[in-house]
């Protein structure tokens, strides 16, 4: 027998939710396994996950990706078209066996970007809430609630109305509601958005660290790719409703599939084909790059990745260079970025070059002025397209 109630219809059933059994240890928490699409008008999210217990899934995407419409699948709130969700053995949404269960009877905790804190209950029974709807007394529910707010150290808030905290104090109000439902499931949807730059740095490594003792899976969407660096042990990027990358920080930061993932890492990215023999990379659109190619990628579809900071920006052209790659191009755009001014190059290829403060007064460089760029082989790592044949 399954551990929560489910129906055997894709209609809502009854409201009332099912008893919850209590959290139990990492070892026993179920996974969450997505095979699914969802049609919504023109658009379609066609998705595969997986994400284990205790683990932090991040999704990444630019708008309009889907994101949105996978965490509502997942809470309830959007049914699949086709395929399943499971939750360890349970369906949640299953459209070939015609299983659906509603938001308000699936194990799940959602925090929603802007929290969605009640404002006419104080903070206590604000996470009071998630237990009292279970059908635990509203006694126990206060009880329950002060716990949390212990474990939160947030217990000095329980009097105060939402209106009256902070953006910091009403996440972790909105966290330890969604936890005292004892879900089996965590969303977060842009838990730190709504928050300013220095508070969301200070926010980041708490929830971080509350993320850490929840036992069960966890799927944060973001558009933010810090927040997915720090926070995730998995990123999940999609890009017009389906997945095109996916794996460890460290790999998706270090080798990008699509330009919306470089851009968001920071690096120049180039589609080519390898050339037999040379290590040269014929680029898709125009130039070449001479880069670390692994032998048997030769005459295959690769991508080139090469980081601002690796590219030497010259006014003329260098002569008796040790680098490889040398092209020409014309200063388009000058964007200071804290200690470091990132130069955007077009030329065949285009690119992104860092220099300092320092060597833009120095090189006079301005909007319309012809360059020179240099990169050294080793500096350019080809590697698979998976993304195109």
């Amino acid at each position: 027998p399954s551990r929560w109630t489910s129906t055997s219809s894709r209609r809502p059933p009854s409201s009332s939710p099912p008893p919850r059994p209590p959290a139990g240890d990492p070892r026993t928490e179920p996974s969450l396994r997505v095979d699914g699409c969802v049609d919504r008008g023109d658009f379609r999210l066609e998705v595969s996950l997986r994400v284990g217990p205790g683990e932090v899934l991040g999704v990444l995407g630019p708008n309009g990706a889907g994101k949105s419409t996978l965490l509502r699948a997942l809470a309830g709130l959007t049914a699949l078209t086709s395929g399943s969700i499971h939750l360890g053995d349970v369906a949640l949404d299953d459209v070939s066996g015609e299983t659906f269960v509603p938001p308000q009877r699936r194990p799940v905790g959602l925090v929603f970007q802007n929290y969605r804190l009640f404002p006419h209950l104080d903070v206590l029974d604000n996470v009071a809430f998630a237990p009292r709807s279970q059908g635990a007394s509203r006694r126990r529910s206060r009880e329950l609630a002060g716990s949390w707010l212990e474990r939160f150290s947030i217990r000095e808030l329980a009097s105060r109305r939402p209106a009256q905290v902070s953006g910091g104090q009403a996440q972790r109000v909105a966290l330890a509601r969604a936890l005292a439902g004892q879900p089996h499931l965590l969303l977060l949807d842009e838990p730190l958005a709504a928050m300013d730059a220095r508070t969301r740095l200070d926010v980041r490594t708490t929830l971080r660290r509350h993320l850490a003792d929840f036992t069960g899976p966890v799927v944060l969407v973001t558009h933010d790719p810090l927040e997915a660096m720090v926070m995730a042990d998995r990123l999940l990027v999609i890009e017009h409703g389906r997945v095109v990358q996916e794996g460890a920080p460290a790999q998706v930061a270090r080798r990008p599939a699509t330009d919306y993932v470089a851009r968001l890492v920071g690096l120049n990215l180039y589609a080519g084909r390898s050339d037999p023999g040379t290590g040269t990379v014929a680029l898709d659109d125009g130039g070449s790059l001479v880069a670390t190619t692994d032998a048997a990628l030769v005459g295959d579809r690769v991508l080139v990745v090469l980081r601002p900071s690796a590219i030497t920006l010259h006014t003329e052209q260098p002569e008796h260079s040790s680098s490889r790659n040398v092209w020409p191009g014309t200063v388009d755009s000058l964007e200071l970025l804290t200690d470091r001014v990132r130069v955007q190059v077009v030329g065949r290829p285009s690119a992104l070059v860092d220099v300092t403060p320092a060597a833009v007064a120095e090189l006079r460089l301005q909007p319309g002025q012809d360059v020179w760029l240099t990169a050294k082989a080793t500096e350019a790592e080809a590697y698979p397209d998976v993304t195109r044949g």
